[in-house]
C-alpha cells in the first residue's frame, strides 16, 4: 500500500446462484488427543453462508430463490466450489447446486 493509502474491507455480492461459504477451521486435534501437523489435516467440509447471490436465472427469465439463506450451516464436497481471500481470510464460492446439505 502507498503512503497515505486507506485499508478498506472488501464487500462481495455472489452473482446468480453462487453461496459464499467461511469454512469452520480445520480440526487440529483427534479424539483420541493427537495433535495433526497442517500436512495432516482434512480439508473443511462445512461452513457458514455469509452471502447469497439473487438466485439462479431460468430460460424464461425468472429467478429461482435460493434454499439457503445467510447464516446457514451447510455441508459441500471437499473440493467444491472456488477459494478466494476476502478481507484476509479464506472463504469458498460455491454454486448453490454443489452445496450437499443444511444443518439445523
Amino acid at each position: 500500500m502507498s503512503k497515505g493509502a486507506v485499508a478498506t474491507k472488501v464487500k462481495i455480492v455472489p452473482l446468480d446462484d453462487r453461496v459464499v461459504v467461511k469454512p469452520e477451521d480445520a480440526e487440529t486435534v483427534t479424539s483420541g488427543g493427537i495433535v495433526l501437523p497442517d500436512s495432516a489435516q482434512d480439508k473443511p467440509t462445512r461452513g457458514k453462508v455469509i452471502a447469497i447471490g439473487p438466485g439462479k436465472l431460468t430460460k424464461t427469465g425468472e429467478r429461482v430463490k435460493p434454499d439457503v439463506k445467510v447464516g446457514d450451516l451447510v455441508l459441500y464436497g471437499k473440493y467444491s466450489g472456488s477459494d478466494v481471500k476476502i478481507n484476509g481470510e479464506e472463504h469458498k464460492i460455491i454454486q448453490e447446486g454443489e452445496l450437499l446439505a443444511k444443518l439445523d
